[in-house]
């Protein structure tokens, strides 16, 4: 008479244990950024200076101290910027030093990047777009390596790491996090 209590108790502890499992896994949420819209080091700008004698096109970088440098001006303050924010910050500079008295800029971001490295088979930064997700950015890294650790894929967003499952991801898309330009992904490599 115990054996089927003993045997149901036994069963209800292994469905407890599977509501537990790999089905109920989740991904780290990982918190955005500012906003996309923002500009950041690394990010290639195209200014064009137009409505003067002298028209030009410029293709600059944000540097790691959040900087451009432009013909007369010198440096401005990109980072943290949005392209609007810093096309006056760029017209109200040629017209404060008295180069120009007035001016039309327009500042275009022409390329942002994600960096993926470790265990994928071309390492490198990537072009981001704004349906880009970790997963996708293995993918276009050229996918893992042999040895990779497929289940612990490190994100690093503004200094800060979270480990995502790119299988979890892989098989729902709701547990795949969107990147944002900046951000830097490592697959580290398994111990066999």
């Amino acid at each position: 008479m115990h054996l089927p209590r003993a045997a149901t108790l036994a069963l209800m502890g292994i469905l407890a244990g599977c509501a537990n499992g790999p089905d109920s896994a989740r991904n780290p949420v990982i918190p955005s950024a500012a906003t996309a819209s923002h500009l950041r080091p690394g990010d290639n700008l195209t200014v064009a200076i137009i409505g003067v004698p002298d028209p030009s096109t410029n293709s600059v970088q944000v540097d790691d101290q959040g900087i451009i440098s432009l013909p007369y001006i010198g440096p401005i303050k990109a980072s943290g910027e949005t392209t609007g924010g810093l096309t006056q910050s760029i017209r109200e500079a040629y017209v404060v030093k008295k180069i120009y008295t007035t001016v039309d800029i327009s500042v275009t971001v022409t390329e942002r990047y994600v960096y993926v490295g470790g265990e994928v088979e071309k390492p490198g930064r990537i072009i981001w777009t704004p349906d880009l997700t970790a997963a996708k950015a293995v993918q276009a890294a050229g996918g893992f390596t042999l040895y990779a650790k497929e289940d612990k894929v490190s994100v690093v967003r503004n200094q800060v790491l979270y480990d995502v499952d790119i299988k979890l991801a892989q098989k729902s898309p709701a547990e795949d996090p969107k990147l944002e330009p900046g951000d830097s992904i490592q697959v580290a490599r398994t111990a066999f």
